[in-house]
């Protein structure tokens, strides 16, 4: 289960990379929702749910 959460994430912060042309005028909207799914993963994890 935790492998594929890795992947999923790996996936989502490679698409929200600014470099890619049809993410360049997205902002700081993307990266910022994964930096709060980083942080509810991380929590998940000390907490032991995942």
């Amino acid at each position: 289960m935790s492998l594929i959460l890795l992947l999923v994430v790996v996936v989502l912060l490679l698409g929200a990379v600014p470099a890619w042309p049809y993410s360049r005028s997205w902002g700081y909207g993307p990266s910022g929702g994964l930096g709060i799914l980083l942080i509810v993963l991380i929590v998940l994890l000390v907490i032991g749910i995942i």
